[in-house]
């Protein structure tokens, strides 16, 4: 079976040239959550000339294919991609370069829905296997949680599954390794707005006068950074992090805003930790606020919950891999993460599981970090990708 699995990935290779086309193609035309027309088309016109069923618009923005096995068989697997791409601006000097300003596939999401399209075209000639692949393109994962919208729009009702997996790639981590783990994965991610409000006035001769929001904001930026240093037991994982200030105007420096806006992520595992992250965050806006004599509210939205995989799918989804890489290349003990996911919507909803893919460096021996300017996804490890697909359908379908 290794033997025929290694060849898997042979067999695949004519492939590599399209996949990198199609990679670069959606590269060059980044379109952020829930507007991912263009991707959308591309994908559901690849798919519908290599004879799969294609479902458009489900969640605004995504494509659901469905293929059958040429044997008899009831069982069907989801295998799923992103997507959209971030409000990034790329560095400059790229042939494939974003051509919209502002934009980029700053987290790969460009190669998954590469990947998994060459596992559909691959399979589409390859009908040897006993069921039902439906493959997923999900829109708007970046925060927007296309998955849970595909599921309120009855995903699972319209393309029944009995699992369904996901894969992200990972910069860093080896070309040709694949790492996993049971249980939680990766952290639920939340977002938060603290909004400090004041009198202002002027900076000058009026400071005295004015009840000044920024002081408060400051003061909040501050003192946050002890919720997880002093609040969350040590033994605990969380993160509190500061992403966005914003008050007054730039060409006022004068002027002593009347209100200032902080806002940030929380990421936690345990639901009495991300209990207290929202309780302790609101606290404290409002303590520093009125030491100031200023108004603070905080707004705290749960996003995403933590991605739990499945026992039994991990088994499933590290096998499929080590097929192809042996076992030394696939780990299945790796620490948990604390990115967010909202695949783990699709995990609450139905057993599977998630994994990682190595990335690689750059040329300089160093890999750039997802969500920022100089990442690029690697097109050395399409075929695979496209090959951990085609190997879990034989796993879950064979």
């Amino acid at each position: 079976m290794k033997a025929e699995r290694e060849s898997l990935v042979e067999r695949l290779q004519p492939l590599e040239a399209e996949l990198v086309e199609i990679r670069r193609e959606i590269h060059r035309h980044p379109e952020i959550g829930f507007e991912e027309a263009r991707t959308a088309r591309l994908v559901a016109d690849k798919l519908r000339g290599w004879g799969l069923e294609v479902e458009e618009g489900v969640a605004r923005t995504g494509v659901v294919a469905t293929l059958r096995g040429a044997r008899p068989g009831n069982g069907a697997v989801g295998l799923r991609a992103d997507l959209d791409a971030l409000n990034i601006q790329e560095v400059a000097g790229r042939d494939h370069g974003s051509t919209v300003s502002g934009k980029m596939h700053a987290c790969g999401h460009d190669g998954h829905t590469a990947m998994l399209l060459g596992a559909a075209r691959y399979l589409s000639e390859n009908k040897d296997f006993a069921g039902t692949v439906r493959f997923i393109f999900q829109p708007a994962e970046e925060g927007l949680a296309g998955a849970r919208v595909m599921l309120e729009e009855g995903l699972f009702d319209r393309f029944p599954v009995d699992s369904v997996y996901g894969m992200h790639n990972m910069p860093g981590m080896p070309v040709g390794t694949f790492a996993t783990r049971k249980g939680p994965f990766m952290a639920a991610g939340d977002s938060w707005t603290a909004t400090f409000t004041g009198s202002g006035g002027h900076g000058g001769g009026g400071a005295h006068l004015s009840t000044d929001p920024t002081l408060a904001a400051a003061q909040f930026v501050l003192a946050i950074q002890t919720i997880v240093s002093r609040n969350v037991p040590a033994v605990e994982t969380a993160v509190v992090s500061v992403g966005h200030l914003r008050g007054g105007e730039f060409g006022a420096p004068n002027i002593i805003p009347n209100e200032v806006i902080v806002r940030g992520t929380a990421r936690s595992y345990k639901p009495e930790i991300r209990d207290l992250l929202e309780r302790r965050l609101a606290e404290i806006a409002a303590a520093c606020a009125a030491v100031y004599g200023c108004e603070g509210k905080l707004d705290y939205h749960r996003r995403y919950p933590p991605l739990i995989n499945h026992a039994a799918e991990t088994d499933v989804a590290a096998s499929a891999a080590r097929a192809l890489v042996g076992e030394a290349a696939v780990t299945t003990q790796t620490e948990p993460r604390m990115f967010s996911e909202d695949f783990s919507f699709l995990l609450q909803a139905r057993p599977g599981a998630f994994i990682f893919i190595g990335n690689g460096v750059g040329p300089n021996g160093e890999a750039a970090h997802l969500h920022t300017s100089d990442y690029d996804f690697n097109d050395a490890i399409l075929t695979l990708g496209a090959s951990y697909w085609v190997s879990l359908v034989q796993e879950t379908l064979g």
